[in-house]
């Protein structure tokens, strides 16, 4: 055999023993700084099809936790540890090629009081078209300081208030620090327009986007109101070509890449005049895209604009702020790259999907489906 074979085929032994042996570590309460007994661990395997359930075990007394089943398609994508403690799910990526031994996966200890708490950012692009629709998206940026999770189901951790024009239609992606985005879907709270979303808020930072849409004429009076609380005022971001006037409104300036104006608005109550119709486009194209929004080929430029503004309050930020503001976009594309498929899964709870996915192991997997509910 030719050396360079030779030495291929131990790399490849190697491999399979690293990405498909077992997967042992132990569960770190960050709020105790204690091993946590009894928390509940699911290994599933990540594929195009979603993750796949492998096996769960409980933590000892010591924290650990070992699972020596190997996942059923060899060769498949990153595997994904969970932990499910207080309620909510603690997830860890291992990407191929990373050690599955002494894995520490870090929990919190819960609260219904969002104690340390704080939404530092709340920002809102409002982009009106010339088809008589209004087009909003929305960011919460929730810091959390302290060593508790705030998870708090029954009212939620996050209420926001619709127009009524918008008749209630929300989609909501949910991003829990060192996460991806997860789809997740908003429940009445109780008063006309208003509603809760239940998303357990982390320490770190967890960012919540809503996108909504509403008939609208310009120039018009747009009216909102804001439920939730924070240090920072609500900014609102204009496109080229649309202007915001009224009481308490403030022209903070133009975002340089863009042209986008901000303005500071004082809450909760919202109340402004909105002039022109227009849509944020994508600054680096140069003006060679669509001229309606997109790129060449036809793929919006929102997403990666609207993160572009954030933390630029004025239009003298700096290069590092930009960095910054984009960071996590960076991170988000890295990793699809990397993986080439959502790791994450748009329900609270992968593992019943999973589940119904395997009739051999049916009754043993849904008594671990049953043992390891939790949210976020």
């Amino acid at each position: 055999m030719r050396p360079g074979m030779a030495r291929l085929g131990v790399l490849a032994v190697a491999w399979s023993a690293v990405a498909f042996g077992a997967v042992d570590g132990v569960v770190v309460n960050k709020t105790t700084g204690k091993p946590q007994a009894g928390s509940t661990v699911t290994l599933f395997q990540t594929s195009s099809q979603g993750p796949q359930f492998i096996d769960s075990a409980k933590t000892g007394p010591d924290g650990k936790f070992v699972i020596t089943k190997e996942p059923g398609q060899p060769g498949g994508g990153p595997m994904l540890l969970q932990a499910v403690f207080d309620g909510v799910q603690y997830n860890k990526i291992l990407p191929p090629g990373a050690p599955t031994s002494n894995v520490e996966i870090p929990v919190f200890n819960s609260s219904k009081k969002p104690a340390g708490v704080d939404v530092a950012q709340h920002i809102m692009l409002l982009q009106p078209d010339s088809t008589g629709v209004l087009n909003v998206n929305e960011i919460y940026d929730f810091q959390n300081a302290g060593k508790l999770t705030w998870n708090d189901p029954d009212a939620g951790e996050l209420r926001f208030e619709l127009p009524e024009a918008a008749q209630g239609k929300v989609e909501i992606d949910a991003t829990a620090p060192g996460s991806m985005p997860i789809r997740r879907a908003a429940d009445p709270a109780g008063k006309p327009n208003q509603f809760k979303l239940d998303f357990p808020i982390k320490p770190g930072e967890t960012r919540i986007e809503l996108s909504w849409t509403m008939p609208f004429n310009t120039p018009g009076v747009f009216e909102d109101r804001v439920l939730m609380k924070g240090n920072a005022p609500t900014r609102v971001l204009a496109p080229p070509g649309v202007t915001l006037k009224g009481d308490g409104v403030e022209n903070l300036g133009q975002e340089p890449q863009t042209q986008a104006t901000i303005y500071s608005m004082k809450g909760p109550d919202l109340r402004f005049d909105v002039e022109g119709t227009g849509e944020l486009r994508d600054a680096s194209s140069g003006g060679s895209g669509g001229g309606d929004g997109q790129d060449n080929n036809g793929s919006p430029q929102l997403t990666q604009n609207l993160p572009k503004l954030f933390h630029l309050e004025i239009s003298s930020a700096g290069l590092f702020d930009s960095m910054g503001a984009v960071k996590w976009i960076l991170i988000t594309v890295v990793a699809m790259l990397a993986f080439g498929f959502v790791l994450l899964y748009r329900k609270g709870n992968p593992a019943a999907e999973a589940v119904s996915a395997q009739p051999a192991d049916s009754e043993k997997s849904a008594q671990q489906t049953r043992h390891a509910r939790g949210r976020g």
